[in-house]
């Protein structure tokens, strides 16, 4: 046990020298050695863009007629919609055509659909030069 005891006493003897008697510290002036240089840089960047676009397009309520050889008649006024509306033959036995075009308000007239890729890369490249 003394050996235990001895130990820590030559611990605190050298701890209290150390203290007495620090040793001296010095620095050095560090001067570089290179009078000129240059760095380059590369970066590249590459993105790619996936488009899918929907367009769709509404029509309005529509009533029209057109023919050769055909007159139209309606006691209200009210168009061809109407329960009033007669359509008769201009000169009776000649050719004639006919036609009706109704259609309901926000009646879907056209979808597309358009799907697109755009990939793009770009790249910088940097020197950057120093001296002394």
């Amino acid at each position: 046990m003394s050996n235990g005891k001895e130990k820590g006493r030559m611990k605190k003897w050298l701890f209290l020298l150390l203290l007495a008697f620090p040793a001296g510290v010095r620095a050095e002036l560090v001067t570089p050695r290179f009078t000129q240089g240059s760095m380059n840089s590369t970066t590249t960047t590459t993105q790619e863009i996936v488009e899918e676009i929907t367009t769709t397009t509404y029509g309005s309520a529509l009533n029209k007629w057109s023919g050769d050889n055909i007159t139209h008649t309606s006691t209200s006024s009210g168009g061809i919609a109407d329960s009033d509306s007669v359509f008769n033959m201009t000169t009776a036995g000649s050719d004639f055509t006919l036609e009706i075009v109704t259609r309901a308000a926000s009646q879907v007239l056209e979808v597309t659909e358009i799907e697109r890729e755009i990939d793009t890369t770009s790249t910088t490249v940097s020197l950057s030069v120093f001296s002394q």
